[in-house]
C-alpha cells in the first residue's frame, strides 16, 4: 500500500550554489517509490531473528479508511510505545497502556498481520558509518519519460535512499548519502544518465532540526 509520507522540515544549501542557504519545506507529495535505510555492506552473520521479523508477515489487505476506523485508542497508545521503544517488551507497555502482556502481544500481532505495523529496524548512525553527506536531488523527467524504466534506473542506484515521486515542477525528490561530495558527484552523472531525467537540482542538507516518525 503506497503511504504519503510527513511533511519535513530541512536545513539545505544549493549543491550548485553553496553561498546561498535557506530553510524550506520539503512537501513530499503523492507516494513514495523507494525508501531504504543507509547502505550498510551485507555480513555473513546475520541475526537469527531476520527470519522471524513482522517485515515477513504478509498483511491483510482492507481499506485504508476501513482501517483507521477499526483503530481504538489503545491500538494508538501501542504503536506510540514502540514508535518509542520498538525493544520495549510486551510487560513493559502494557504498564503503559494498563493491559496484560498477553492483550499486548494479542493487538501487536493483529496490528503486524493488518500492516499497521510493517515491521521493526535498527536506526543507524550515518556519520559513524561513514555517510556523511546527505543531499536532496530534484529531478525533472524529459517528456518521452517511461516512468517505470526511470524509476528502476533511479532504484538500481544504492545511494539513493529515498525517491519520492512529487507534485510541481520537478518529477521526483531523490534523498542520497554519500561518503563525499566526490562521491555525490559521481551519483549525479549516474543519474542523469537514467532514461527520462532531463535535469537534476541538488542541494546539501546542513543540518535537520526535525526528524520524527508518523505522528500516531
Amino acid at each position: 500500500m503506497l503511504v504519503p509520507p510527513p511533511v519535513t522540515w530541512e536545513r539545505a544549501a544549493g549543491y550548485d550554489h553553496p553561498s546561498e542557504r535557506s530553510w524550506f519545506l520539503c512537501l513530499r507529495c503523492q507516494f513514495t517509490l523507494t525508501n531504504r535505510g543507509p547502505h550498510v555492506p551485507n555480513r555473513q552473520n546475520r541475526s537469527k531473528r531476520t527470519g522471524t521479523s513482522p517485515n515477513k508477515v504478509v498483511p491483510i489487505h482492507e481499506g485504508a479508511e476501513a482501517l483507521r476506523a477499526s483503530l481504538d485508542d489503545t491500538d494508538l497508545a501501542i504503536v506510540r510505545a514502540l514508535q518509542a521503544n520498538a525493544r520495549a517488551t510486551y510487560t513493559e507497555i502494557g504498564r503503559a497502556v494498563g493491559l496484560s502482556a498477553a492483550s499486548v502481544h494479542e493487538r501487536a500481532h493483529r496490528l503486524e498481520a493488518r500492516g499497521v505495523i510493517r515491521g521493526y529496524h535498527a536506526e543507524v548512525d550515518p556519520e559513524v558509518l561513514g555517510l556523511e553527506v546527505l543531499s536532496l536531488v530534484s529531478v525533472l523527467s524529459s517528456d518521452s519519460i517511461d516512468a517505470a524504466a526511470t524509476e528502476a534506473g533511479m532504484a538500481a542506484i544504492r545511494q539513493v535512499e529515498t525517491a519520492y515521486n512529487v507534485a510541481g515542477e520537478d518529477s521526483y525528490l531523490l534523498v542520497v548519502r554519500t561518503r563525499s561530495i566526490a562521491e555525490l558527484s559521481e551519483v549525479l552523472q549516474r543519474l542523469q544518465a537514467v532514461d527520462g531525467v532531463a535535469r537534476t537540482r541538488t542541494s546539501v542538507v546542513l543540518a535537520t532540526p526535525v526528524q520524527r516518525g508518523p505522528v500516531v
